[in-house]
Formats: structure tokens, sequence, C-alpha cells
């Protein structure tokens, strides 16, 4: 059989994620307030189930209970701890759409086919929402989300936004003039805005460890600190661990940005990024009250765009920048602070109790990467930046077209996805120069 890689070259791929699962989550607040969750196994025999499941992120255990509530048996193998990635760090913003907008995606598949993109645009956030109400997931869910434009040119790009939003269905929407953003954010950066009723905002790993209780309450199985090292291809194919492994009719790969070359074709069509959060101290009712009146989540509209938002005990979560290549910052308060005392200049005496990094996977094309690898290996990663809905809805595909629904799944795998150029030796300074560009142009407004 054809393996996608050897064992040893996996074990040394593995080798940086195995250190930092031996400290279980990431030093975040999402972690020092998370929920208490059950102690899960290694996997140390070798079994069988129809589909075993790479990654216990949001794609994985989305997954995993579509494939679940439609009758199938499900393993799940993750490399650390449920929701230890991107899923358990990022900034908790339930944002509609794809982080390319559906007129973007009109100009590859046409107007023909566009209607599809429309119609999913929106189910992200409300699957999240379904699965919070069906599995009583206590995670801090808060209603509405606002984009805040910084110049004219901005609100001009919202104006748009909002009418090609509401041609595919999100009547949800409300304008922002400069006068009624000082209603809902405090800070004299922004110009206006567009709010989204039905966005909103989560504790990210609280509503991943909900999924997987929601996962093993339908007898999934989920096995943690359990790299895989080894796919052998063939039907059934073979999932190999450190000490075991799963024969499963199908494989559905959902590592994203902490795949590592597991599944080498993917890597050359994708680069892991990093994003810092920080958060503050537990802020006083009134401060919070004054930040943040309506207790809406908040993201700017810059490319390299900053977001922020309160958590349910009242600290303000601010994160933004991007560090490409994902390699760790020395110093995340350096690079977040002081775009938070430029929003927020009031913070300046607070203190900053937690600061984290995080890896998201980035497409060319900001677009999300799914697709086979032969009859039955299937994968979808590289969210761009956008993730926290198109997950929840990546899930749902994966069990359409296992059950032999394959429209919504196939409109995602025909995108086109070209390789970074230069290969990965130069992805990161082109990017980087990418970046610089348009965050030039966001500055000056053009």
């Amino acid at each position: 059989m054809e393996q996608v890689s050897s064992i040893q070259n996996q074990q040394n791929q593995y080798q940086h994620t195995r250190q930092e699962a031996s400290q279980a989550h990431a030093p975040s607040y999402y972690a020092a307030s998370a929920n208490t969750s059950a102690l899960r196994e290694v996997l140390n025999e070798d079994i069988t189930t129809d589909i075993c499941i790479v990654g216990a992120g949001y794609t994985g255990l989305s997954s995993a209970l579509h494939l679940l509530e439609a009758g199938f048996k499900v393993v799940v193998l993750e490399a650390a701890k449920v929701g230890w990635g991107a899923s358990g760090r990022n900034g908790g913003q339930i944002v509609n759409s794809f982080s390319r907008d559906i007129d973007v995606i009109e100009k590859t598949v046409g107007k023909e086919k566009i209607g599809l993109f429309g119609e999913m645009a929106f189910e992200g956030g409300k699957i999240i929402r379904e699965r919070v109400e069906r599995y009583n997931i206590h995670c801090d869910m808060k209603n509405g989300g606002v984009f805040a434009a910084l110049n004219d040119k901005q609100m001009q790009e919202l104006e748009h936004q909002k009418a090609l939003w509401e041609k595919y269905g999100n009547t949800q929407l409300e304008m922002l003039n400069d006068s009624d953003i000082r209603c809902v954010v405090d800070t004299e950066r922004y110009v206006g805005g567009l709010l989204d009723k039905s966005g909103g905002h989560i504790h990210p790993l609280n509503l991943a460890l909900g999924e997987a209780a929601a996962v093993e309450s339908l007898g999934g199985k989920i096995y943690e600190h359990s790299p895989v090292v080894n796919i052998e291809r063939g039907e059934p194919a073979k999932v190999i661990t450190e000490q075991g492994s799963v024969t499963a009719s199908f494989v559905i790969v959902a590592g994203n940005a902490y795949l590592g070359n597991l599944v080498p074709e993917l890597r050359a069509k994708s680069m892991p990024c990093g994003t810092q959060v920080i958060a503050t101290e537990p802020l006083t009712e009134e401060q919070a009250k004054s930040l943040l009146p309506q207790d809406y989540c908040v993201e700017d509209c810059n490319y390299l765009l900053d977001y922020f938002r309160l958590s349910g005990d009242r600290r303000l979560i601010y994160g933004g920048g991007v560090v490409y290549g994902a390699r760790d910052p020395a110093d995340i308060d350096a690079i977040i602070r002081p775009k938070m005392l430029n929003t927020f200049p009031q913070l300046s005496g607070v203190k900053i109790d937690y600061r984290w990094t995080g890896n998201f996977l980035l497409t060319l094309s900001r677009l999300p990467q799914v697709g086979r690898i032969g009859n039955n290996i299937y994968y979808s990663q590289g969210c761009s930046g956008h993730g926290v809905t198109y997950t929840h809805l990546a899930g749902r595909l994966m069990s359409e077209v296992l059950k032999g629904q394959a429209e919504r799944f196939d409109a995602f795998a025909n995108l086109p996805h070209l390789p970074f150029p230069g290969g990965h030796m130069l992805s990161v300074p082109f990017s980087a120069l990418g970046a610089w560009y348009y965050s030039v142009r966001d500055k000056f407004g053009i």
C-alpha cells in the first residue's frame, strides 16, 4: 500500500506538538476558565470503525456530531487535547460568510453556481446555535457582531456587504453612522460600521469541550494525546498512532494548521500563520458597560484587522496581527497592548492577565481547501482566519458527502487552489510583503 510518509518522519513532525501537549492547553484565558472536561484515553490498541477523524477541533468535532447523528460509528484521534489548536484559542467571534465574500467567489464559479455559496454563507452560525441549544453547551453565547469602519472607503465597502448579504437572505443587518457606532463601542477611531445581529461571540474552548461531550453522548470515541504518525491508504484505510491504529472505511483529515506534513500534497497550498490575543483583568461593570454597551463583538475592516469583545466575566479580549509562518513572538503584549490602547486609551492602567498565540491555516485564495484523496480520504482546511463558522458548516458537508449527497461538498472541492509563490521557502516573505501593501492602503484609506 502507498503510505503518506514514513513513521519516523511523522514522529519528527509531531515532536513539537507532543512537547506542548504535555502542558495540556495553551496558557490562555480560555484554558483558565474552561468547563470541567472528561479524562480521555490514549489509543493503545488496534480498532476498527466506520469513520476515523484526525483532529478534535471544530472541523473534526462538527464532522463527528453530524455523522453520529446520521448513524455512523466514529472515532476521533487528537494529538493533544480537545480544542488544543485554533478552536480553543481564537477570538471567539461568530462571523458570517467566508474569508473571501460571496461576490469574490462568484468571480471564480460564475453566476450559475454562486447560489449554493450564498445559501451556505450564514449556515455555520446557525449550526453553532443549534448545537449550543440541543446539547446544553455552556459557552457564554452572546448575540451581535459589528464590522467597524475606520474611513469612508471602508464604509462604502460595508454598504456593499450589507446589500450582498441581504441578497442572500441575511435580514438582520443595520448600518451604523458615526454617532450610532459610539453607542456600540466607546472609541473615536471609527466613522461607522455594520451591525450583524446574527453574528455573536462565545467562549471558544468551552464550545469545543461541549461539542466533544455531545460526541461522546452519542457513542463517539475521542482519544487524546494520540498523534497520528501515518495514514496507510487503501480500502479500508489504516490510521496509525504511536501506540495503536484505527482501520476505517473513511478518513477525515481535520488537523488544519497543526497537521504538519501528515498529508504532503496538502502542505504546498497552505501556510500556518499565528495570531495573538490578550485578556485584561476583570473590568468593573461600569467600565465594561462603557466600552461595549450592547456587549457586541467588534472587528475592524483593515486587512490585518483588530478584533475584540467582552468575556463572560467582563474581561476585554483583544486580538490582532498576523505572524506568517506561525513563529511565536517573544512579547505578545508589545504587539497587542498598543493596538488595544489605540482603540481604548482609557484602559491605560488596566492589567493584562493573559496573553497567548495560536495558529490558523492560510491559503493563497483565502478560501477553504476541501477535497478527496482517493476514494475514502476527505479533508477540509485553510479557513484563513474565518474558521469558527465555516468549520461547523464543514462538518455538515462531510456528513452529506459520506451519505452520498456531494453537491455542496463539491462546490467547495471545485474551487481552484494554487501553491504559494516561491514554495515554502519564500511563502512567508511574499505574504508579509503583500500584507504590508494592504496595510498601507488601509492606513491611507485607499
